[in-house]
């Protein structure tokens, strides 16, 4: 095979996804990791429709199903937590979901022991060559690789070094979200409540099948500069935003100084003209990212790495061939996907006028057929690519 060794950067979802299939197809493949071990915590992550297949073909549906979890009921509730509103049951939810670190953990441990995995490390520079890509790291000394693969999120380094700057394929949505770990301090269970002022959305939900807690922090505002890999900065951001509202939010912003993990980004979507560029190419949110407000980021990573393995394995060392299918493959069901995050004014409304529209619209939809064709919508577009089957 003339794509023989490969190398992934980023070991949360796209990154194992895609490594699980091209070990077993022959290639070796290693993966690189900024952090020290597999990111714990997070949110919960769905799956709806074809990526269910992809899961049962991988032979990870029945492990995965172990760590399954399922969001209870949502009320949206007032500063003295009464409830006035209700979100439908299945609103938030796939068929099956999961907290992303086990995800990412049933993903590593499938994969451990075919896939060498390098962490607290990172690609600096990218060369192609007649024969590979030249890689040199931070730390480790420069390797050599048949093909190189950027599975690296939204902030994607190997994007920024082979397609350009970050700014020429983000589209922001208008939106920042934090998200970390708190004990489920309310007695939620699996439930949850979002509690809403002008421009902001605060929630807390239930998680581990009700042994701990996430809360959520969304605000509007127009993009800003800040360092996504400084914690610190990104926490004094919530506090300044959040600072004076009522509810549970002085509570919540005292125990964000102590949870186990902190998440922050700005709610965005990344659009480019092409995935691949010689022995380059992307997979995941480092590719097409349809921002957390779409719910099919990680069907889409699962597929896309699935699809990608596939044309690989199938082009029999034709990589450029490979390349070119995987991206018409999957091209019109992303942009599917990254439509259905379209009018986040909904849910955290920037103006007195739509805050006023979107709490009326919550209190009536229960009781809509809106509330159906809201819940339909996104099955039918997770059902909408028909997958091959890569012997």
């Amino acid at each position: 095979m003339k794509t023989n060794t490969v190398l992934i950067s980023g070991a949360s979802v796209a990154g194992p996804a895609l490594a699980h299939s091209l070990s077993k197809y022959g290639f070796k493949v290693t993966i690189i990791e900024r952090a020290p071990t597999i990111r714990p915590g997070g949110y919960a992550v769905d799956f709806r429709g074809t990526a269910i297949t992809v899961l049962k073909r991988m032979g990870l549906l029945d492990e995965i199903r172990k760590f399954e979890t399922r969001a209870g009921k949502i009320a949206v509730v007032n500063k003295d937590n009464k409830k006035v509103a209700s979100f439908p049951d299945a609103f938030t939810s796939g068929e099956l979901e999961i907290m992303r670190g086990d995800l990412a953990n049933v993903l590593y441990e499938a994969t451990r022991s075919d896939v060498e995995y390098i962490f607290d490390d990172t690609i600096t520079g990218l060369r192609e060559t007649g024969n590979g890509v030249n890689v040199t790291f931070q730390h480790g000394a420069p390797r050599n690789f048949d093909l190189v693969f950027g599975a690296d999120g939204l902030h994607s380094k190997v994007r920024s070094i082979a397609f350009g700057e970050e700014a020429n394929y983000i589209n922001h949505l208008g939106l920042y979200i934090a998200i970390f770990t708190t004990p489920n301090f309310m007695d939620l269970g699996m439930d949850g409540v979002y509690y809403s002022t002008l421009g902001k959305r605060t929630g807390v939900f239930g998680a581990c099948k009700g042994r701990e807690a996430r809360a959520s922090f969304y605000f509007a505002s127009d993009p800003f500069n800040y360092n996504y890999r400084d914690v610190s900065q990104q926490k004094q951001v919530i506090r300044e935003r959040f600072s004076g509202d009522e509810w549970q939010v002085p509570r919540l912003l005292e125990m964000m100084d102590t949870a186990p993990d902190f998440y922050f980004d700005s709610i965005s979507q990344i659009k480019m003209d092409r995935w691949s560029k010689g022995r380059i190419a992307l997979v995941g949110d480092a590719a097409h990212c349809a921002s957390p407000m779409s719910g099919m980021g990680t069907s889409m990573a699962i597929i896309g790495a699935y699809i990608l393995a596939g044309e690989l394995k199938e082009a029999d060392g034709d990589y450029k061939k490979a390349l070119a299918n995987y991206e018409t493959y999957m091209r019109e069901f992303v942009q599917r996907c990254q439509e259905l995050a379209n009018g986040v004014d909904w849910f955290v409304p920037k103006t007195k006028f739509k805050q006023w529209m979107s709490g009326l619209f919550w209190k009536i939809l229960p009781y809509t057929p809106w509330k159906n064709m809201m819940i339909e919508l996104p099955m039918k577009i997770a059902n909408s690519i028909t997958l091959k089957e890569y012997c």
